[in-house]
């Protein structure tokens, strides 16, 4: 697993040069094109001059029930922000400070009962985010405090995300930087922030944009226009579109909009600044060019905008002006902004502008969040891995929860996610746990992991009382290969023995008995092999049934006997080619025990950062998938990656007494921190998908 937090310039050198630039030409070629000669597209309106006489940016506030009443949102210089109707004349004035950029999310869910228009602004009087509501003709302070950014910023995009409708602020900076926040409503019903990620640039930037497909675009104004995913929880994987002499841009890139016109017709538009003119992309064909042009004011003879700025779209139509949408352009120098018909754009590019898409439906997959997340690891990179969880018996809340660093150890956590206790022990794998087991005439918790570091079985008994974790390993276990990954306990119900399956690189997996000796010791003894066609990791062992589940991580969710007598067969649970909700890697899975031999299995699909839930009884069949987003009031973030997780029914204390989900994610941001556990309570998940709890 990678997670890519900053662009370096050595980055953006290598990105450029040998495999980017889709549908770029020769130097000499785009130089040449490179020139004022492109196509003029006159404006159908424009707005009057700001009382300033300096503008920068403008959007477009549409009315859903009134077309007509949309209104023009321009920058005033420090005459703060200004209002026009669609005619051009101006209607109202906000106080807003020095606005360098703005932007507007329709229809954002503000908590139960709200929907509204939020309107972000950068105010570079002090460097603040704005965040307004519409109020009649104008606008009205929406935010629950000023809310600083500590640097120079230029331009903001609003993105919402598709899971939960999250809002999602990204603010680009004159240092390059790229600063992801989340929008969410306090108790008040004011807005608040929290910063999610920030991804570095070496050079300035000068506006971002977000499509529909979870896109960003950056303008860095010497480099080239740049995409990166906008979720936080996916990797940054940053592609370069178009660079000044090495493509379609002269010197230097400025302005962004996109166009989502349906197939066919989805547009990238970019401020080529220098050459005075628009580009346009293909967002559908990696950013392919499509052609230039120029726009200049209303009417036959209207003087061309010289230095085309920051740019917004409005792809749905509005009005007989503009039946395709309308591309608001404003002039580097100018005091006033372009409407311009996007039915024109196109016939002056013999481009098919399209029809404006309609919404897209949300996901089949529920949202819940996490209500505690734990102390990240002191690893860096793809450290944590794999959870186990001891229920406390009378006093639910001191349950606790052993998970695995894979560079370093074991940490034992409590129900509030702070560090109980760490052992350096190893690269310790995955882990899990078997109550009841006889040590000495005692029963106690047994607890065992893959240790990679010696290739080994590593074995402990947990001190419930001392709330620590004891080396009971009668000396290094080996298990004999090359590297172990997986590992799941099993409590046999025939022969009260207590087994441990581990799985390796070498697609075989192996089974032990374990064993105490007289001196307190437990040693652990092969007893059967396994072999898989490939990667296996994830796997449990329903104790109930004396049946083992393991994912093969591309390929399925098995079903066999965990009896060490018995053989090879398997049956499919479900297939990664055959159920579209889940991806590969399939990684950790988890039971959760609702008795009578009824209850859930949750499998973690790595590909598309959901966790899959599957009856336990009968035919076992697929019920629906979740995804853990984020809390910013809680301020803690969704999973993703998700390696190993476990699940259980019992009471674990306060917010979790109808069990839990314990899982690792594998980037952890809000802010950016090593990676960590996150908590989520079973009732949430019950919830949300219509299942039982116990």
């Amino acid at each position: 697993m990678k997670s890519v937090h900053a662009l370096t310039l050595a980055i953006a050198t290598a990105l450029a040069l040998p495999t980017v630039l889709a549908g770029c030409k020769g130097r000499d070629q785009a130089a040449a094109e490179a020139t004022p000669s492109a196509t003029v597209v006159p404006a159908a309106i424009q707005t009057e001059p700001t009382t300033s006489g300096q503008t920068n940016a403008a959007i477009l506030a549409r009315d859903a029930s009134d077309p007509a009443q949309a209104r023009i949102i321009a920058t005033a210089a420090l005459g703060g922000m200004e209002s026009y109707g669609v005619d051009g004349k101006r209607v109202a004035t906000t106080e807003a400070g020095e606005v360098a950029a703005l932007d507007i999310a329709a229809g954002v869910q503000l908590g139960a009962n709200r929907v509204a228009d939020v309107v972000a602004a950068i105010d570079s009087t002090g460097n603040y985010l704005r965040l307004f509501f519409q109020s009649g003709d104008g606008l009205v302070e929406a935010g629950a405090r000023p809310l600083p950014l500590g640097f120079a910023a230029e331009g903001i995009c609003l993105y919402q995300h598709p899971l939960d409708r999250s809002l999602h602020a990204f603010i680009v900076g004159d240092g390059g930087e790229v600063d992801q926040q989340i929008i969410f409503a306090n108790e008040a019903g004011k807005l608040d922030t929290r910063q999610v990620r920030r991804i570095s640039l070496p050079s300035p930037l000068k506006q971002c944009v977000v499509d529909g497909n979870g896109h960003v675009f950056a303008s860095e104004e010497t480099v080239g226009i740049w995409r990166f995913n906008a979720d936080p929880e996916a990797d940054v994987s940053a592609t370069l579109i178009d660079a000044p002499r090495l493509g379609h841009i002269q010197e230097e890139v400025s302005g962004l909009a996109v166009h989502d016109g349906g197939e066919g017709s989805q547009w990238l538009l970019a401020s080529d600044a220098t050459a005075g003119r628009i580009n346009i992309y293909d967002r559908a064909r990696d950013g392919a060019y499509l052609g230039s042009f120029q726009v200049s004011a209303p009417g036959k003879d209207g003087e061309a905008v010289k230095e085309p700025g920051l740019l917004f779209v409005d792809s749905r139509p509005l009005g007989d002006a503009f039946p395709a949408g309308v591309l608001l352009v404003n002039d580097e120098d100018g005091a006033n902004t372009k409407l311009v018909s996007l039915r024109d754009v196109g016939k002056a590019l013999d481009l098919n502008p399209g029809t404006a898409a309609a919404p897209s439906k949300p996901p089949q997959v529920v949202a819940v969040t996490a209500r505690v997340e734990s102390v990240p690891a002191n690893s860096f990179g793809d450290a944590a891995d794999d959870p186990a969880i001891w229920a406390h018996p009378t006093d639910p809340a001191r349950s606790l929860v052993v998970a695995t660093d894979k560079k370093a150890g074991l940490y034992l956590y409590d129900m509030q996610g702070q560090v109980v206790q760490f052992l350096p022990d190893g690269k310790m794998n995955n882990g899990d746990l078997r109550e009841g087991f006889d040590l000495g005439g005692q029963p106690v918790v047994l607890v065992t992991a893959s240790n990679r570091t010696d290739k080994s079985i590593a074995i402990y008994r947990l001190d419930t009382e001392k709330r620590q974790l004891v080396n009971v390993a009668d000396g290094v276990q080996p298990t004999g290969m090359g590297d172990p990954y997986g590992l799941c306990m099993y409590r046999s119900a025939s022969d009260g023995g207590t087994y441990v399956f581990i799985n390796g690189d070498d697609t075989a997996m192996r089974q032990w008995r374990l064993v105490a000796s007289d001196d307190g010791k437990v040693r652990a003894e092969h007893v059967r092999d396994l072999v898989f066609d490939s990667q296996t990791e994830g796997c449990v062992v329903d104790d109930a049934t004396g049946t083992l589940y393991v994912n093969e991580e591309d390929v399925a969710l098995w079903r066999m006997s965990a009896d060490p007598a018995a053989g090879e067969a398997r049956t499919a649970v479900d297939r990664v080619d055959g159920n579209p909700a889940i991806k590969d890697d399939l990684e950790g899975i988890g039971m959760y025990d609702l008795g009578d031999g009824r209850g859930y299995f949750v499998v973690s699909s790595q590909g598309n950062d959901t966790y899959a839930v599957y009856r336990r009884e009968g035919k076992q069949e697929y019920l629906g998938s979740f995804a853990v987003v984020a809390d910013p009031a809680r301020g803690i973030d969704g999973i993703s990656e998700t390696d190993g997780l476990e699940v259980t029914s019992r009471n674990l204390g306060p917010g979790f007494e109808h069990g839990a989900m314990i899982a690792q994610d594998g980037r952890n941001v809000m802010p950016v921190e090593n990676q960590n556990y996150k908590y989520v309570s079973w009732e949430d998940i019950a919830k949300a998908l219509g299942l039982e709890m116990r």
